[in-house]
């Protein structure tokens, strides 16, 4: 099961949601929240879950979608 990870306009900032964790992040600019979400997908990834950003204009119109792939962990034995 993929994780979804949502950037969005909030006021005059912008969210970072995550069915990952309960609470928001909030940021001034959209480019700071979409590298908080590609950042966040990159930690999910590395503990083997995979997750789909989706990035969301002003008007409400998504802008883009990313999936993040698990990374495969192979440990030395």
């Amino acid at each position: 099961m993929s994780r979804m990870i949502s950037v969005k306009p909030v006021g005059d900032g912008w969210s970072v949601q995550s069915d990952a964790f309960d609470s928001e992040m909030m940021f001034l600019s959209g480019a700071k929240a979409e590298a908080a979400a590609r950042r966040l997908a990159k930690t999910l990834a590395q503990s083997g879950q995979s997750s789909q950003i989706n990035i969301f204009l002003r008007d409400g119109a998504l802008a883009g979608q990313f999936a993040v792939r698990a990374y495969d962990m192979v440990l030395a034995g």
